[in-house]
C-alpha cells in the first residue's frame, strides 16, 4: 500500500521517542526509538486502521496531502 497521508513526527523528551500523529486517521498513532522506527510503525498502523475500519464500514478519508494547520 502506498502510504499519501500526512505524517506530523516530533520527539517526545518524556517518552524518550520519536512520536507520529496521522491526523487525517482519528487516533491513529505510532512511535519509535528512532525517526526511521517510528515511521515505519506508523505505516503499519495506517494499515491496521484502515482495514479496522474497512472490517466496520467506516469512511476512510482520501489522504489531502499536506494539511495546513500544523
Amino acid at each position: 500500500m502506498s502510504n499519501k497521508y500526512e505524517m506530523i513526527i516530533y520527539w517526545s523528551e518524556e517518552d524518550k521517542a520519536f512520536l507520529v500523529e496521522i491526523p487525517e486517521l482519528t487516533g491513529c498513532m505510532a512511535d519509535g526509538r528512532t525517526y526511521q522506527e517510528a515511521v515505519a510503525n506508523a505505516e503499519i498502523v495506517i494499515q491496521e486502521w484502515i482495514e479496522t475500519a474497512e472490517k466496520l464500514g467506516r469512511i476512510i478519508p482520501t489522504p489531502r496531502g499536506r494539511l495546513m494547520y500544523a
